[in-house]
């Protein structure tokens, strides 16, 4: 072939002879750059048609080529019909560009190019929708070219043409309609008026017919209102305006059919909102919400229509007047949509709620009004079901508020606390709802329900950090909550504000119970909340991070126990509900006086322990009023605490080294112990606040405060010593603030799920319960299995001495009892039976209660890891953290073999977590250690053997993870004169530094622990263990390195053998170890590791024909095959003077073993080979393989290929006489035969004329039609030809055999 080149073309490849080459389109006239466009803006990526189309423009702005810019137009009007759907818009917006920027080239050039080829007259039947979205994407880009509003008689066309595409809604769908409206947005009046009014006559006469068509009447008379005048439209619809009694049937229907169009896209359509302006316009708002949205579209069942009204209703807000709002959030489709919001809370359930949740929030961001903002929180806030509102507590719509406005709505959620309006709720009430009501089955007053709603809603204003909020305005919430939760006003006093708040309903427990979660709900929030205000003082404490204070430096729940005080000290004003005794009066008397000190000493100097006794003291005061029994002797110990605290302090100021100093405890260690005591109760925002006291005290920690806190995670201690008191049965055991704050959900799904379930879903709920029923009842009888022979030989004695039982001889089987006897036995018996079910419900009590003092025990354990946590991550570099590896691995040891519940693998699953990330991993560690390398050591040979004595790997893994964090921790830090080198240097002093740790006893105690797994045939060891200490230890590497190396060999089984290998092979890849071991003693282990391996593998040669499948065995061999194949790569990169002769004559010897098998053992095996010169030999091919491979120069046409061919035929069939000739062909000098025969019946009239072998096949017919229903060969198919005919087993590729072959193929069977 030759190649041919043009000045403006790119390489063509040609023949030698073609024929004359006809350029219609002008291609071959162009450069191959500006061709690229084109291809370019087909593509399916967006940023590279964007490319396209840019660098398009600009070459022709600088081209100034009239043929160009003519071939681009005829160009890009011919891709606006693309096969390509994804092209089409490209060329689109490419025309409108290019016709933008050349304004010379006039519209109606592109568009009669449009008309011409993409006419939906002459184009085929196939290439309609191509057609179509050619003739729509030309007038797109006509549009988008900002042009259209110079040339009205283009406008024209454009419409009639999108006119006679609205047609073809099958392709289309309402896209020319759209289109048709944005051309009228951008048409100037005159336009409209002199041309197109004209034009679209016939749309807007008829604009009630279709959405499409009404929407472009009220975007017509929306942007020319002065051509379409009342009277003008009176003229066009016979009523000078839409919204009109008459017309609302038609604007109806045309909704609904707006409703389906857009089911799937789950948008608005904009017809809605146009008709929507048009009512409000108008002044027929009225008439068309009720008639057309409520009467109209709700009446029909929820669907498309009952979702166009929900978002018609989010979109209308910013239009409406504040009457207007006030009207539609009270009217049916609020209540319709909550209706939808409760029921839609099942799986499954297409949820609308997010979608009005973005409606309101950009309402509301938007809106400056303060009286319309307050109206549509107060509308969605009374929307509500059997008196539980509707939206969620936690609405994060609440952060778009004004600060006015959210003063405003915290003052009207307390009003409704304190006086429920309910006749001013917009309530509902599902159908199992009101069956329920029915049936006297109503568990909750509306009253209640509403409550319960507004605590959570007040809460979560004060957690939102979205919420711009001021200090007073949570100080305001925070004491409502309070004083309602633990007083009651008695009589109104000005210096009280909350006393002037009268209930209309009183509150029950169940509402108090919610308030004081939710007091301490709002204590926990105020702890961590961040400086609130925009002054520079408020932006310099939160730029530091400054949490839980005000502006001021105090504390939040500082000012709650103050406005508490300040009730105590007025009890003709705000009654208690819960008086305080003497004692706990004293003690909240001396909290304050504490407290007051405290705050005066920490003007003077801030110190740690001042912050965290205010903090403890404060907290303790405050939780009196919850649970005074249990928190006055704690404040009795924090009195004591503080007391010697600062009596340790006065005396280090007059003598610093006295005697008896140290018999006291140290303040922080009666800190730890009040911790431990608080931990115990179940409270959030206890456990909080500890965690934060607890990482203030954390420098001061001794190891008598640490080993406190150790004590309580002891599996081996008994746990009565944990402090922990185990709550009443009926009393809960989770977190008190966490209960009841997010109820709302799950009471919505609970009315919903109670309306939507079916009868099958109760069934199988009774179902469950009675088996559960039947579980609980064999309990029992479980328990009682053990005392059942007590209980037998009690019965026993019963029967004997009422003499109801037959002994053997005394012949009284047939007397009978009288009634008296009978009365007496009963009696006995069932005091006998009653004193038994005694037993068997105390035995269930107290196992009941051992379980859930287990639960409890548990959880105070998880909520103490908190605190070995905060330690380690603050004092990592402490000494103390030393004390902790052992009892963090009896934790996880105690885990590991204890029971599988929940709560127990999240108890191990944490502490496995602390030991191995912030202990073990931690890049803080103790570096110092001098003083305690003996002790050290101890605990090292301590956990390794008792590492080596386990019976779990998993437990065995975090053992021999502490040894090396003691051997980590013995080495310390590099020097400084070492540090300042290089890191890329390696030098043997560097890598040989290990600080304090003993050198020969610590490498006899890891050589004890590989001996060990190597010898042992069930050692909890692994080899992972080993080769982390390689890697982080050199210099231990290089000192058990000929114990590992001897084992190669010597390892009681494969697998130890092979991870011997292992081992060595790290090592001899270890840049380091390398160092090390640098000269004689490199050469030395190169030798003795190839003899080793020449030993291990002369083995190999004679066990494999054994153990050739055992898949150990393979490992073994494939790990020795890769240290094999390291150390000589090593030996002759570096040319050291090692002898390979061995080792080479045992590797040929293993060629016909491993040599020509296939698979990563000879991949390795020809790899090592490869470096003694020895190439992988090729393999000779089979007499198959080389028929495969040898293909005939030219197929003779009609003949299949040998593996087509069907063979192993045992059953013979009858055949014809022409059959016979035919299967005479595979005979010698027979095959031109049959291909004669084929190309007969190939000719025209072939298969008519018949011939004499047509005639002649009739009589043998049946027997051939049996064959065909079961071939012969049938049973030797080759595989994935079962399903094929016989007639399809000698045709050609592609080809369908005609009637006559298919006959033919039969009788030649």
């Amino acid at each position: 072939m030759a190649n041919v080149m043009h000045a403006d073309m790119g390489e063509i490849e040609t023949e030698p002879v073609r024929p004359k080459v006809t350029d219609a389109k002008g291609i071959l006239l162009q450069n191959r750059e500006f061709l690229d466009f084109f291809w370019d803006i087909a593509k399916s990526e967006q940023e590279i048609r964007l490319k396209a189309i840019e660098n398009l423009v600009e070459y022709l702005k600088n081209s100034n080529k009239p043929d160009e810019l003519k071939y681009t137009l005829k160009r890009l009007v011919d891709g606006l019909g693309h096969t390509r759907e994804i092209a089409r818009p490209g060329f689109s917006l490419a025309l409108g560009q290019v016709l933008s920027v050349f304004e010379d080239v006039p519209l109606q050039s592109p568009l009669d190019l449009i008309k011409e080829k993409h006419n939906l007259e002459t184009v085929k039947k196939k290439l309609i929708r191509n057609a179509l979205f050619g003739n729509f994407f030309g007038v797109l880009a006509l549009s988008q070219s900002n042009r259209l509003s110079k040339e009205p008689q283009v406008v024209l066309q454009c419409v009639q043409l999108l006119q006679s595409l609205s047609q073809h809604r099958e392709h289309l769908k309402d896209l020319p309609r759209k289109t048709m409206v944005d051309i009228l947005n951008e048409t100037p009046v005159e336009v409209f008026e002199e041309v197109l009014l004209r034009a679209l006559k016939s749309d807007l006469s008829s604009a009630f017919s279709t959405p499409e068509q009404l929407q472009l009447l009220l975007v017509a008379l929306q942007r020319f209102p002065q051509v379409l005048k009342p009277k003008k439209l009176n003229k066009l619809l016979g009523t000078s305006t839409i919204v009109t009694p008459d017309n609302i049937p038609k604007l109806t229907e045309v909704m609904r059919i707006a409703a389906r169009s857009v089911k799937k896209d789950k948008q608005l359509p904009g017809v809605a909102l146009d008709l929507l302006q048009v009512s409000l316009k108008e002044k027929n708002f009225e008439l068309f919400w009720n008639e057309t949205i409520i009467n109209g579209m709700l009446k029909d069942p929820p669907g498309p229509t009952h979702y166009l009204a929900f978002r018609l209703l989010g979109s209308a807000l910013p239009l409406l007047s504040l009457s207007q709002i006030k009207q539609v959030l009270s009217g049916d489709v609020m209540r319709h949509y909550g209706e939808h919001v409760v029921s839609a809370q099942l799986p499954d359930r297409f949820k609308f709620a997010p979608e009005m949740e973005t409606n309101v929030g950009e309402f509301l961001r938007g809106c400056p009004d303060e009286d319309k903002q307050m109206a549509v929180m107060k509308g969605f806030s009374l929307l509500t079901n059997q008196g539980y509102p509707v939206v969620p507590s936690v609405w994060r719509v609440v952060s778009h508020l004004q600060p006015q406005v959210l003063r405003s709505y915290v003052s009207w959620l307390q009003d409704m606390f304190l006086h429920p309006h309910m006749d001013a709720c917009l309530d509902f009430s599902t159908r199992r709802q009101k069956e329920n009501q029915e049936e006297g089955g109503q568990k909750e007053s509306s009253i209640f329900r509403l409550r319960k709603w507004i605590i959570p809603r007040l809460v979560s204003i004060v957690e939102n950090s979205q919420v711009k909020k001021e200090e007073d305005l949570v100080m305001d919430i925070a004491r409502f909550v309070f004083f309602h939760a633990f007083f009651s006003a008695a009589k109104a006093t000005p210096d009280i504000p909350e006393t002037k708040g009268v209930l209309s309903v009183p509150l029950d427990d169940r509402t108090r119970a919610v308030l004081v979660n939710g007091c301490f709900g709002i204590l926990q929030h105020m702890n961590h909340l961040p400086v609130l205000g925009v002054s520079p003082e408020a932006e310099a404490l939160n730029q530091r991070r400054v949490r839980g204070v005000r502006l001021d430096g105090s504390m939040w729940i500082y000012f709650l126990v103050q406005f508490a005080d300040s009730l105590l000290k007025q009890p003709q004003h705000a009654c208690s509900l819960r008086p305080f005794s003497t004692l706990q009066r004293q003690a909240w008397d001396s909290m304050l006086s504490s407290v007051a000190t405290l705050r005066k000493r920490a003007e003077k100097a801030n110190s740690p322990e001042g912050r965290v006794f205010q903090q403890l003291f404060l907290l303790v005061g405050i939780h009196l009023f919850k649970a005074p029994d249990d928190f006055v002797e704690l404040m009795t110990d924090l009195q004591s605490c503080m007391q010697k605290a600062q009596e340790r302090k006065s005396k280090r100021r007059k003598k610093a080294g006295a005697e008896g100093e140290e018999e006291e405890p140290h303040w922080a260690e009666v800190v730890v112990d009040i911790l431990l005591s608080l931990l115990s109760q179940p409270s959030r925002h206890i456990r909080q606040v500890c965690k934060t006291v607890f990482t203030d005290i954390c420098p001061h920690v001794t190891a008598r405060a640490l080993n406190a806190i150790l004590d309580v995670l002891d599996p081996d201690k008994d746990e009565e010593d944990s402090a922990v008191v185990v709550t009443d049965d009926g009393k809960k055991s989770k977190d008190d603030d966490q209960d009841e704050d997010m109820e709302e959900d799950s009471d919505a799904s609970e009315d919903e799920s109670d309306e939507e379930e079916e009868d099958d879903d109760d069934d199988d709920d009774d179902d469950d319960e009675e088996e559960e029923e039947l579980e609980e009842e064999d309990e029992p009888m479980q328990e009682t299995a053990e005392v059942d022979q007590n209980f037998r030989i009690e019965l026993m004695k019963v029967l004997q001495n009422q003499n109801a039982m037959a002994t053997e001889g005394d012949g009284s089987e047939d007397e009978e009892m009288d009634d008296e006897a009978m009365m007496k036995l009963d009696g006995s018996i069932a005091a006998l039976f009653l004193e038994q079910k005694k037993k068997t419900e105390a035995k269930k009590h107290e196992k009941e209660r051992a379980r859930k003092e287990k639960v409890l025990v548990r959880d105070f354990k998880i909520k103490v890891l908190d605190l070995v946590e905060v330690f380690l991550s603050r004092q990592g570099s402490s000494p103390l953290v030393l004390g902790m590896v052992e009892p963090l691995l009896g934790v996880i040891e105690a885990g590991m073999s204890s029971d599988t519940d929940q709560q127990e693998q999240d108890f191990l699953r944490k502490a496995a977590d602390i030991f191995r990330n912030q202990l073990c991993r931690a890049k803080l560690y103790c570096r110092t250690v001098s003083d305690r390398q003996a002790e050290l050591h101890d605990l090292l040979e301590k956990l390794l053997t008792k590492t080596q004595k386990l019976s779990d790997s998993s437990v065995s893994l975090y053992f021999f993870s502490a040894c090396l964090y003691l051997v980590k921790v013995l080495r310390g830090a590099v020097p400084a004169s070492e540090e300042n080198t290089k890191s890329d240097i390696l030098t043997v002093e560097k890598l040989s530094f290990l600080g304090s740790v003993d050198l020969e006893r610590v490498t006899a105690m890891f050589k004890e622990a590989l001996v060990s797994f190597m010898t042992r045939r069930k050692s909890p060891l692994t080899g992972h263990m080993f080769t982390d200490l390689f890697t982080r230890f050199p210099v231990l590497c290089v000192k058990l390195l000929d114990t590992a190396v001897d084992h190669i060999t010597a390892g009681v089984r494969d697998h130890q053998q092979g991870q011997a290998s292992a081992l060595v092979l790290g090592a001899v890849q270890n840049r380091e170890v390398q160092v090390l071991l640098a000269g004689s003693p490199w050469t030395d282990l190169c030798h003795r590791v190839l003899e080793q391996l020449s030993t291990s593998l002369e083995a190999v040669e004679k066990e494999m024909a054994v153990q050739s499948k055992n898949k150990v065995f393979q490992e073994k061999v494939l790990k020795a095959l890769e240290l094999c194949n390291a150390l000589v790569k090593i030996i002759n990169k570096q040319k050291f003077p090692v002898d390979l002769q061995r080792v080479q004559g045992v590797l040929r010897g293993l060629s016909q073993v491993l040599g020509f098998r296939s698979g990563q053992l000879a991949d390795i095996y020809w790899a090592i080979m490869k470096h003694f010169g020895v190439q992988k030999p090729k393999l000779p091919k089979t007499k198959q393989d080389v028929q495969e491979q040898q293909a005939p120069a030219k197929k003779k046409k009609g003949f299949l290929p040998e593996s087509k061919k069907r063979k192993n035929r045992k059953k013979q069939v009858p055949v014809s006489e022409k059959g016979a000739a035919v299967a005479s062909a595979d005979q010698p000098g027979g095959g031109e035969g049959r291909k004669k025969n084929k190309n007969k019946r190939k000719r025209p009239g072939a298969a008519a004329g018949g011939g004499a072998g047509g005639g002649e096949e009739g009589p043998s017919q049946p027997p051939v039609k049996k064959a065909k229903a079961q071939p012969p060969g049938k049973k030797n198919q080759p595989p994935g030809k079962k399903n094929q005919s016989p007639g399809k087993k000698n045709q050609p590729p592609g080809k369908k055999p005609s009637k006559q072959k298919r006959k033919q193929s039969e009788g030649g069977q």
